[in-house]
């Protein structure tokens, strides 16, 4: 080969199946896409993780436009890869331009948007996404190093710093990238940003540590269990309010756990749609084998303050060294995975926070202690339920429930369901082992 390699940008998409998909076009191909998009197909949002199509309310016929948004580029050359990776953020549209019903991305501007009307308030949010990185084939006897090390760190090579490098440069703004409690498991952080921005750098995050780790002949894995019997890995969405003006509306000194009003009923609104929500949080079957009891994810419609078991925790504030409780206040929702479309999981998470608000919902209890030793009249009493123990009852439960399936439009419903419900055939009649395996393969 002779000659200057010519660097593709991917005008992307993340379907349902939290899989990002898209078109690689050189630059002037881009710029011409800014005003006729590029073709696209509706039943592309139903494909599964397993590269097959379920039944969906698309069927083969329709077509759309993938519609770059230039302000959502994310560029990085230090990948290791002989071109760079170029990442923009796409809007589906319909041929004349309107906003096409499946575009996930679309329902959290349009989730956004309602908050605001109804209430003046905007959402700042972050993604903390938990993976593992698996040793590469020719190291797989490897003793683990110790959780949280320095040795774990430095044992993964360059990784991390390659890792930090590319996200700085792509504009995500990492802050902190870590070895984790699991085995090669590691987190990443970045700042908080308008919802919007930190579901485009939650996609963003995921695909440059593929790409870093496959530059160094290792595999990253989102999977929420890849491994039956180990640690599980989590996507844990941080979420404040603030009002019209920017300032910060979540925190109050006198308020339940600190909580403002508007928080607080955006907090019950949230835990009030909980069991249909996680359908759209935590969107695999091995998503249930993680959201158990004991495990520090969540298994109960629960608000706690500071305790890693709760759905909905309270986190803490610095306030050494003149630190502002206000501004660092925020809640953090734990019962997420990278199998769910980061897009989907927060606009269900504005929505529901939403009805919460309009509703006038009271505070709900902060609770403290271990569910699984209460009575049923204690649990009752401090309004805890069990969370769906399957992807199956998760969608029961958002089937079940008319007000969460009215926060999207009935075809994009419809085709979630189609999609879940084919990766659940495909799961049929195999072991818990081999789920794991399947979906550790895959993401």
């Amino acid at each position: 080969m002779s000659g200057a390699l010519t660097p593709l940008a991917h005008v992307v998409t993340t379907d349902l199946a939290a899989v990002t998909r898209g078109r690689p076009v050189t630059e002037e191909r881009l710029r011409k896409a800014q005003s006729t998009g590029l073709g696209w197909v509706p039943a592309n949002l139903c494909l599964t993780p397993f590269n097959s199509i379920g039944e969906n309310p698309w069927g083969s016929s329709g077509d759309l436009r993938l519609v770059p948004d230039i302000s959502a580029r994310h560029t990085t050359s230090a990948t290791g890869a002989a071109t760079p990776l170029d990442l923009v953020m796409a809007d589906i549209v319909e041929l004349d331009g309107s906003p096409w019903d499946g575009c996930p991305r679309t329902q959290l501007k349009k989730a956004l948007a309602a908050l605001k009307q109804a209430t003046g308030l905007s959402v700042i949010a972050t993604f903390e996404q938990e993976f593992l990185l698996l040793p590469t084939a020719s190291d797989p006897a490897r003793i683990a190093d110790h959780a949280f090390s320095v040795a774990a760190f430095r044992g993964a090579g360059d990784f991390g710093p390659m890792l930090a490098t590319c996200l700085e440069e792509a504009g995500v703004e990492p802050e902190m990238i870590l070895p984790e409690y699991g085995n090669d498991q590691f987190e990443i952080t970045h700042a908080p940003a308008d919802a919007l921005a930190a579901a485009d750098r939650a996609v963003v995050i995921r695909e440059v540590t593929r790409e870093v780790a496959r530059t160094l002949g290792r595999r990253a894995c989102f999977a929420p269990k890849p491994v039956l019997d180990a640690v599980g890995n989590g996507v844990h969405i941080h979420f404040s309010l603030v009002d019209a003006d920017g300032r910060p509306a979540t925190y109050a000194a006198d308020g339940p756990g600190k909580l403002s009003p508007a928080a607080a009923s955006f907090c019950a609104g949230i835990l009030r749609h909980l069991p249909a929500l996680v359908a759209l949080t935590a969107s695999s079957p091995p998503s249930y084998y993680r959201l158990a009891p004991h495990n520090w994810s969540s298994s109960y419609t629960w608000l706690g303050e500071r305790d890693r078991e709760a759905t909905l925790r309270i986190c803490p504030f610095v306030t050494m060294g003149g630190g502002d409780p206000a501004r660092q206040f925020n809640i953090e929702y734990r019962a997420a995975d990278a199998t769910a479309n980061p897009y989907l999981a927060l606009a269900g998470i504005v929505r529901a926070g939403l009805a919460g608000i309009e509703a006038k919902l009271p505070a709900p209890p902060i609770v403290t202690g271990d569910p699984t030793l209460m009575t049923q009249d204690e649990l009752d009493a401090k309004g805890l339920r069990r969370l769906p123990e399957t992807l199956e009852a998760a969608l029961d439960a958002l089937a079940a429930d008319s007000i969460a399936r009215s926060w999207f439009p009935e075809r994009l419903i419809d085709s979630f369901f189609a999609v879940k419900r084919t990766e659940l055939a495909a799961m049929d009649g195999k072991e818990k082992t081999e789920i794991c395996a399947a979906y550790g393969e895959r993401y």
